[in-house]
């Protein structure tokens, strides 16, 4: 029996089924406001979704068109998918005739100039949060900040760990558990391109005047790469070629704080050549190679609840790993959600599984043939035999993926014992044909709904149709007063915080930096 069968023969025993469903899941899913003519949305954060600085469940990202709708932690897929749907459902209806884009690349934005920048109100942190969007709209274009993804939150609870053989209470342990997963994260990222990549297309006037960096083909307005799963994922998206540089480690937490702390420090001519403050005004918040510790790109990050005043480091050091947050989804045009249930329960399965995994470190020869992959997947996945590279071999994709789902088949009946039902099965079943059939991946379908309609008219008629059957849906988890009192709170905290802001802001952010030791 290999050590895999034995980690997974070990989460039967019965004193564990009960933490095997108690799993910790949270989302945040991106989409940008847009009219009734799918044109960008113009006008300000609405009042009656709340301050954007203050509220719990709905934000905005880079652009004020850019909602950001979060869930709380839920063990129960149900439950989260619920709150999701019903702050979806409410948003909706205090946007009157604007809808939802329900895709992560972006059309009919008219210029970076039609991109407005979020704001966050008068207070220190407030304006702090806005300086840092000035800068990234500096640093990389507003348009390529408005490229929407989801986020997906998870842990596991604290029950569960004696069954991985990680004592409760060692949280050095089990922050060490945790950076064993980020590494067999990341040499498996691919897996999520592959399945859940939902962006091989876009518009052709998302690029304006650029000349397309990559080889793309075009049919009626719509760029694609015929083998593509996320171009979103891609050079095209949410890289930063001023990071290429920057080597962070995941080998363990010590190196990881290390690395990230050496960055922020770390400064740069091209930006410096942006300025930092000119008559009066920010430009950016500073001219290193990242302004602050969220600018570093990743596809998965470790994290720690921060408390006020805290970065995301700090957080780490003080308390550990306390849960990770994988980045690298794309928006799942099929589901009005952005995700759906199916997805959540193979996330779970492939999470787990790094986690019984002992992977080794990586050096440098691994670290580039992992990004090597992710690249080889996001540009060119679906190609039919498409080839790989592990441990310097040759592999076909459809043969790893096809090992990756026999160890899924060996956990899934063992959480679906704990549930007292088949949910994991029949996800991996829902699954399974996308092994060895590149069609049944979700870019698959994307790319060929967006040659027949054209890529903007396919998205604009979802937007449409999601909108109409959030307006059908009954509220499931949370209800209309609820959530009309959490944006009434939102702006009560926003005002006590902006009343409460002492010095001037230019002290603010030298307190800021010198906390971080930048």
């Amino acid at each position: 029996m290999s050590a895999y069968q034995q980690a997974v023969e070990r989460l039967q025993q019965p004193a564990w089924q009960s933490a095997l469903t108690q799993l910790n899941r949270g989302i945040e899913r991106e989409a940008l406001r847009i009219q009734a003519d799918c044109t960008l949305a113009q006008n300000p954060h609405p009042h009656a979704l709340g301050a954007a600085l203050t509220h719990n469940w709905i934000t905005t990202d880079f652009s004020e068109s850019l909602l950001e709708l979060i869930t709380p932690v839920y063990s129960d897929p149900d439950q989260l998918l619920g709150h999701l749907s019903d702050v979806h459902r409410f948003v909706l209806e205090q946007l009157d005739q604007q809808r939802l884009w329900p895709i992560s690349m972006p059309c009919f934005l008219n210029g970076e100039e039609n991109v407005p920048i979020a704001q966050y109100g008068h207070s220190h942190i407030g304006r702090m949060k806005t300086t840092y969007r000035i800068g990234l709209s500096h640093r990389y274009g507003a348009k390529m900040q408005a490229i929407a993804g989801l986020h997906f939150n998870f842990s596991v609870p604290k029950g569960l760990w004696p069954a991985l053989g990680v004592d409760a209470e060692d949280q050095a342990g089990i922050s060490e558990r945790y950076f064993g997963l980020l590494r067999h994260f990341r040499q498996h990222a691919w897996v999520l391109a592959y399945l859940f990549g939902a962006s091989p297309a876009l518009c052709r006037s998302f690029l304006g005047e650029q000349a397309p960096a990559l080889p793309f083909e075009e049919h009626q307005g719509t760029l694609y790469l015929p083998y593509a799963t996320s171009l979103r994922m891609s050079d095209l998206g949410y890289t930063n070629q001023a990071q290429d540089a920057l080597s962070v480690s995941l080998n363990s937490m010590a190196e990881y704080v290390r690395d990230v702390k050496r960055a922020i420090r770390l400064p740069s001519d091209d930006y410096a050549a942006i300025g930092v403050k000119e008559n009066g005004e920010y430009r950016q918040l500073n001219s290193n190679v990242l302004q602050i510790e969220n600018e570093l790109y990743a596809p998965i990050r470790p994290k720690r609840t921060a408390h006020s005043g805290e970065t995301p480091t700090q957080a780490l050091e003080r308390g550990g790993v306390e849960y990770i947050e994988v980045r690298a989804l794309d928006i799942n045009p099929f589901s009005p959600n952005g995700i759906d249930r199916d997805q959540i329960l193979l996330l779970d399965l492939f999470l787990l599984d790094g986690l019984l995994q002992q992977t080794p470190s990586m050096d440098a020869r691994s670290v580039e043939e992992n990004k090597a992959n992710f690249e080889a997947v996001v540009l060119d996945g679906r190609r039919p035999g498409k080839q790989l590279q592990r441990d310097g071999q040759t592999v076909s994709l459809a043969d790893w993926l096809g090992e990756l789902f026999e160890r899924f088949a060996l956990l899934a009946p063992v959480l679906d014992q704990a549930n007292g039902d088949d949910r994991y099965q029949q996800a991996l079943a829902q699954w399974q044909p996308a092994v060895t059939d590149p069609e049944q991946t979700l870019s698959a379908r994307a790319l060929a709904q967006s040659l027949e309609l054209g890529h903007g008219r396919w998205a604009c008629d979802l937007a449409a149709k999601h909108k109409a059957w959030f307006a059908q849906q009954d509220y499931q988890v949370l209800n209309q007063q609820q959530l009309e009192q959490a944006s009434s709170d939102s702006h009560q905290r926003q005002a006590e915080i902006e009343a409460a802001d002492q010095g001037s802001f230019d002290q603010f952010l030298q307190a800021y930096f010198e906390r971080q030791g930048a």
